[in-house]
């Protein structure tokens, strides 16, 4: 449903999106992570016909943002970071606006309920929270029925609760299968959410997998943790090819490492005849992955 090939694009000097290529399924669910100024809100931008691509070529269902807008608008929703609306248009107003513009909208009163709007479709846009006008941006881009959703920064400004909430219509149209690309911050929302993830940095793509794979891929798959009473020669665990790092916090010895890390530590250690207690052993987890990623960039030629 969404193809991006050999994206790029260019402010001046700076190259906000270099040679970026994708491909997302038919009801799949895409995150697209990144530091700030990576690359991510152009690429979204070019997709949605909003930005003009230096060079590449973006389909959204086949049909190009730029020369087929009619179309396009039928099948894609777009919720952006930043939401403006006129300031003195009311909740009730945006809805019937935009439902006015499709042939067979949502019934909008029905979106508002599970956003939690429901009390205040009289309130001006100028004077809804910041999470308030996040929701009904959510709205807007869903009462269309569209067939590919881009997701902007979703959860900004939403609380714990909400948040839940809008995360849960994010599975129900996976399950309608609605394709969507999720631009966030939150390796939770990630995690959670996304079949596969695109991390963007310096305006190119530097892995593109499920979270799992991620995980796995890490330095940090896994973190084993304990206590014991007898000396430790955490030099000794350091040599292990599968552990990438060994710390003492407060009492505990703290291992990260590759997936199988754990038994090499634990059969080091019988030779060394510590004997361990209250061991752990959980998962790496994103925040990891995407660190290490983002953290490894590419020299630039002069």
């Amino acid at each position: 449903m969404i193809s991006i090939s050999h994206l790029r694009k260019t402010y001046g000097d700076t190259v906000a999106v270099d040679d970026v290529s994708l491909e997302v399924a038919e009801g799949e669910v895409l995150g697209v992570l990144g530091p700030n100024g990576a690359g991510k809100t152009t690429t979204v931008e070019c997709l949605a016909g909003l930005r003009v691509p230096d060079s590449g070529t973006v389909r959204v269902g086949g049909l190009d943002p730029l020369t087929d807008r009619d179309e396009l608008t039928r099948l894609l929703g777009v919720q952006l970071q930043d939401c403006r609306l006129q300031p003195k248009i009311t909740v009730d107003e945006a809805l019937r606006l935009w439902s006015a513009l499709y042939d067979d909208p949502l019934p909008w009163r029905d979106l508002i309920g599970r956003l939690g709007l429901e009390e205040q479709l009289r309130t001006r846009f100028r004077d809804l929270s910041g999470g308030q006008q996040q929701r009904l941006s959510i709205a807007l881009a869903l009462v269309g029925r569209p067939r590919v959703v881009i997701l902007d920064e979703l959860s900004t400004g939403l609380d714990p609760r909400a948040r839940r909430d809008v995360w849960q219509i994010v599975r129900d149209l996976r399950a309608d299968g609605v394709t969507i690309l999720l631009v966030t911050h939150s390796m939770e929302e990630a995690q959670q959410l996304c079949d596969r993830i695109a991390i963007i940095d310096g305006g190119r793509i530097r892995a593109l997998d499920t979270p799992d794979a991620l995980i796995a891929g890490a330095t940090a798959a896994t973190v084993t943790s304990f206590t014991t009473d007898e000396p430790v020669d955490l030099e000794s665990l350091r040599d292990l090819t599968s552990v990438s790092a060994v710390r003492a916090e407060s009492d505990r010895i703290v291992v990260e490492g590759r997936d199988g890390a754990a038994l090499e530590v634990l059969e080091r250690l019988g030779r060394q005849q510590v004997t361990p207690h209250g061991l752990r052993v959980v998962d790496g987890t994103l925040d990891t992955a995407y660190l290490q990623l983002t953290d490894t960039r590419e020299e630039t030629p002069a």
